[in-house]
């Protein structure tokens, strides 16, 4: 029997991917079926496919779609799709095992992962765990979503945010310094944020000196989605840590100028004082909070996200991050 082979998909086969994935996973996946949201994902400067192939005798064994922080040759990635033929699973963790080198990338991340998966890729070596939930209510709405949820703590720091009009704007700015991985670039968060096909993005800019300190990115869910009252998402944020809670007052001046009933942010990487600093709560299991992650239309209740990273120091993870917060389209 010939040797297994760890590649990197060539331009021209998409077809063979999908159909792999379609015949190997046990749901079929709009990342893969919808043709929109497959060329945004997937779809490479070269014309091949982000994917990493395990393949024996020219038959697939295990496929692994990827998509990169950053436009450079060797960027940080996040693994977004995984599949294994029937009594391959082996081969499909040393795909996993073999990507950072395939894709020269320094940290490999997931996010949403399966729980039952976790132990895997610690046989690997690798960081998994559970997403923090984090929220912020607005008392001057009334709950409509939430349950139980607790009253904000203050939200103090003097820093304002002030929106960033586009990918022009976002150039001329720049980048914070920042010492969180995977490493995002200018050309990953334009693409990202300002040429989402399906969702319109918040950018914010925190300034010191004329010099950017930090960026956050918001989602607003609009009361027409959830049938009652907006909702905003913490989606992102670029800065140290210790930047965020200096901007506790500017995040709460955005929940309230939409006049939403609350802000909500998963994370992983940055310590939980950090979030409390900055005026959120913690939704932890089993404390009775509820706070609604499906919102287009709302299911009331709690939702729990799982990840794993090869390179935990420094590492951090929003909502946003890898193929999460997209619409549920079919």
């Amino acid at each position: 029997m010939s040797e297994v082979l760890f590649r990197l998909a060539r331009p021209g086969e998409d077809a063979a991917v999908i159909g792999f994935v379609n015949e190997n996973f046990d749901m079929r996946l709009p990342l893969l079926n919808v043709p929109e949201m497959y060329r945004y994902y997937y779809a490479g400067p070269n014309g091949a496919p982000r994917f990493a192939l395990a393949e024996q005798g020219g038959r697939l064994l295990a496929v692994a779609g990827y998509i990169p922080a950053g436009s450079a040759p060797r960027p940080d990635i996040w693994v977004s799709v995984w599949a294994a033929a029937k009594g391959h699973n082996g081969v499909g963790l040393e795909l996993m095992e073999a990507l950072p080198r395939l894709a020269g990338a320094r940290v490999v991340a997931c996010n949403n992962i399966r729980p039952k998966t976790m132990a895997f890729y610690r046989f690997l070596g690798w960081e998994a765990g559970r997403l923090r939930h984090y929220y912020r209510v607005n008392a001057a709405v009334p709950p409509a979503l939430c349950q139980n949820a607790r009253p904000a703590p203050p939200a103090g720091g003097g820093l304002a945010l002030e929106r960033v009009e586009g990918a022009a704007a976002l150039r001329a700015l720049g980048l914070p310094d920042t010492p969180h991985t995977p490493r995002k670039d200018l050309a990953y968060l334009i693409h990202r944020y300002f040429e989402n096909p399906w969702f319109r993005y918040g950018v914010w800019a925190a300034r010191e000196n004329g010099r950017p300190l930090a960026l956050a990115v918001t989602r607003t869910v609009p009361a027409a989605d959830t049938g009652c009252t907006p909702v905003v998402r913490l989606v992102d944020y670029l800065g140290a840590d210790e930047t965020l809670p200096r901007l506790g007052a500017a995040l709460d001046g955005i929940l309230r100028a939409a006049k939403a009933e609350y802000m909500d942010c998963y994370n992983a990487g940055i310590a939980p004082e950090v979030f409390c600093a900055a005026g959120f709560r913690e939704r932890c299991e089993g404390d009775g909070a509820v706070i609604p992650n499906y919102l287009a239309p709302p299911l009331r209740e709690n939702t729990e996200y799982y990840y794993f990273t090869s390179a935990p120091e420094n590492f951090v993870l929003f909502k946003a991050d890898g193929d999460q917060d997209r619409p549920n389209l079919h």
